[in-house]
């Protein structure tokens, strides 16, 4: 296992060395990326460490085409949004189901009770807000920051019950159009043909996370998920109908399992997300 300081600055990991292979195929490390190798205490050049040098060997860098492409900036912003659809085109990013979960787990299982609780709790406040009608304020503004909890234990940054409801101070009008509105188009998606509604929900399943984690507008998140899993839609769809059938098992078990079950799920999209838009920085202060 191993920890890195990507492109932008951050610490990532533990995370095994296949993943890292996967990063280095990417674009999102080199062999100049610092890389700490589990139980060592010393920082090295991922090309110090002999089981990646295939990896780097075979890097090949990106052609002048796809460094000078362009694509049309976003009426509402533009050139940021232009810049990091670039990215993540560029990079081809998949998503991988099973290590997805598998981290997930691990992740859980190492803090488990406070990752379930301050879980729990989002979820019920979540549930208590549709019982008297203001569910649709609050659900966006609620899953956008337990989605930022979550990316701070995945990132080994010090996350805190208050990170969780994070939504509601740092980017809450974001996050309440983009729950209003994506749930309006989903809704009316499903009740035209029902296939435009599942596309929807899939493409759209980062623009929460985008919002919270990168400061961006609401539709350019949402434009930006779905431009980004366009191009891995289906690994997109598996994740996300894996993660659903977990959810039913663990409400099917006295509605006691959902409570493990929804963590676990949650940090995998949030896994699948930092996999795919990890190295795209924030915007500026």
């Amino acid at each position: 296992m191993f920890k890195i300081i990507g492109i932008d600055g951050r610490q990532y990991g533990p995370v095994d060395a296949e993943q890292i292979k996967r990063w280095i195929a990417a674009g999102r490390a080199d062999a100049s990326t610092k890389a700490q190798a589990e139980g060592s205490q010393d920082w090295k050049s991922l090309a110090e460490f002999p089981e990646f040098a295939e990896a780097l060997a075979a890097k090949v860098p990106p052609t002048q085409a796809e460094r000078t492409h362009e694509l049309p900036p976003h009426p509402q912003g533009g050139e940021r949004l232009a810049t990091a659809v670039q990215v993540a085109s560029i990079e081809r990013a998949t998503i991988d189901v099973g290590s997805c979960l598998g981290r997930a787990w691990d992740k859980m299982m190492g803090d488990l009770w406070t990752i379930v609780g301050i879980s729990a709790l989002v979820w019920l406040a979540l549930s208590a807000s549709h019982a008297v009608y203001v569910g649709i304020v609050i659900s966006g503004p609620l899953l956008g920051g337990l989605y930022y909890y979550y990316l701070k234990k995945i990132r080994g940054q010090t996350a805190e019950l208050q990170d969780a409801f994070a939504g509601f101070t740092l980017t809450f009008v974001q996050l309440l159009l983009a729950s209003v509105v994506s749930g309006a188009l989903i809704a009316l998606g499903l009740a035209l043909c029902v296939i435009p509604g599942i596309y929807l929900a899939v493409a759209w399943c980062f623009a929460l996370p985008l919002i919270i984690d990168k400061q961006m507008s609401f539709w350019d998140a949402m434009e930006l998920s779905r431009k980004t899993i366009n191009q891995s839609w289906w690994s997109a769809l598996w994740l996300v109908v894996v993660c659903g059938l977990i959810n039913l098992g663990g409400g099917l078990l006295c509605c006691v399992g959902i409570f493990f079950t929804l963590p676990l799920t949650g940090l995998a999209i949030m896994y699948a997300y930092n996999d795919v838009f990890g190295a795209i920085p924030a915007k500026s202060a």
